[in-house]
């Protein structure tokens, strides 16, 4: 039996959970959903700067565990933006950190918020 995950830490929840390409019916669009722990790789490393280091220990993981999410996250973006599908963000292990604005309500541990 696998040992069970330890909840990722996010310290960010978006206002905005769903995107879709302009102009495209809703009908028959297919969706690629990211969980709110690759969403928090992407924030750390591509919007923040972060090094993967530090970003993995903000986390709570290892930097190898935080590489696999990231590298998860990035080709499940590449691939809504190339073949225009939408993205949705939810789901996951994850426990929402801090408190103040962007900050969750208690709903982690792949709740839906």
């Amino acid at each position: 039996m696998p040992r069970p995950r330890i909840p990722r830490r996010v310290w960010f929840r978006p206002d905005v959970t769903y995107y879709k390409p302009a102009g495209a019916p809703m009908a028959g669009l297919q969706e690629v959903i990211l969980t709110m722990d690759e969403f928090e790789a992407i924030r750390l490393k591509d919007y923040e700067d972060v090094s993967q280091t530090e970003a993995a220990k903000k986390m709570g993981i290892s930097q190898p565990t935080f590489q696999r999410i990231y590298e998860s996250a990035r080709k499940k973006l590449a691939d809504a933006i190339v073949n225009g599908k939408a993205i949705r963000i939810e789901g996951g292990q994850y426990r929402m950190m801090g408190r103040g604005r962007g900050f969750g309500g208690g709903r982690g541990r792949g709740g839906r918020f």
